[in-house]
């Protein structure tokens, strides 16, 4: 198993793998994990001293090969770096890029063609830069073949032990969830943590009240034909110079508005599911359930229970 750092690497995004794959369960350590650095300064670019056992040579007879991240996204590994992963990844080596370590591997032409993830926050630079590979910032974590990618650190950590329980088996795993106190298998992916922007305002001031008076009154019912009219438009003006405004069309951003104000309330109220869906306007717990669940792939539920922060489900 080797750790690849890199330059301005992150101590904590480093200690994920560390910790999990230098663990011992039953008296037995589950790898022999050797740290790699192409230049063996790197280990100054912090204030936290980690010393690297040697330089790429060390990837060549390694069964596992894990880019913990990378500093800046713009920037290709180095060509011995990449040629490295090659051959790693051409002899049947596992080849793993935690959270932006997508990005070395992507570079290297290792995900060209397969479905990868990677941060939230990188969605948008990684397609630009990737158009060849299938991005799925659904996912905690994807394998496809040898190569395995996952979402931010959390999810790191998660990838590390599916590694581990696809190694040694489900017993093992779950031994070692309970020795690092997490869990073995989280439900949902990166949906429940991602922000996506609603407008709030757009330089079309007729729009811009109309949003807000919607907003206030999110438990009322709204007609297209009767918002048209109100500003005085045809159906088909309105709907195209709703979307020009903010990029939604007018019932997807009703949706995404409702649901942002529902997670509001989750996190920071004690009402219940049905008191919440009535409140913003989906009128049964139900439509409230179903459509959270096909946006986050978590129950309301969940949801409250994982980021009330001490608030509870009531009904």
């Amino acid at each position: 198993m080797a750790l690849v750092l890199y330059p301005n690497f992150s101590p904590f995004h480093f200690s994920v793998p560390y910790m999990v794959f230098t663990s011992e369960v039953a008296g037995k350590v589950l790898f022999n994990v050797k740290i790699v650095a192409e230049n063996q300064n790197v280990k100054n670019s912090h204030p936290a001293l980690i010393q690297a056992d040697g330089g790429l040579n060390l990837l060549e007879q390694a069964d596992f090969v894990v880019m913990c991240g990378w500093d800046k996204l713009e920037e290709a590994p180095s060509t011995a770096l990449q040629q490295v992963l090659q051959r790693a990844y051409a002899r049947g080596a596992t080849i793993v890029g935690l959270c932006y370590g997508a990005y070395p591997l992507a570079y290297a032409g290792l995900l060209d063609g397969k479905k990868a993830t990677t941060h939230w926050l990188g969605e948008t630079d990684f397609q630009r830069r990737f158009p060849q590979v299938r991005l799925d910032c659904q996912s905690i974590y994807i394998e496809e073949g040898n190569v395995i990618t996952s979402a931010g650190t959390a999810a790191g950590l998660d990838c590390c032990l599916a590694i581990v329980r696809r190694q040694y088996g489900v017993k093992t795993a779950n031994q070692l969830a309970r020795i690092l106190v997490i869990s073995p298998h989280r439900e949902g992916g990166q949906a429940q943590f991602i922000e996506h922007p609603i407008a709030r305002k757009t330089p079309n001031e007729n729009i811009n009240e109309l949003l807000e008076y919607i907003r206030t009154r999110l438990a009322d019912n709204y007609c297209i034909d009767e918002l048209a009219a109100r500003l005085n438009m045809s159906r088909s003006t309105f709907t195209r110079h709703f979307r020009k405004a903010t990029g939604m069309a007018f019932n997807q951003w009703l949706i995404e508005v409702r649901l942002q104000t529902g997670r509001e309330l989750l996190e920071s109220t004690k009402l219940g599911i049905e008191a919440i869906a009535q409140q913003i306007g989906f009128h049964s717990a139900t439509a409230f359930r179903q459509h959270f669940k096909r946006r986050h792939q978590i129950s309301p539920k969940q949801w409250q229970k994982r980021f009330a922060g001490g608030y509870g489900e009531s009904t």
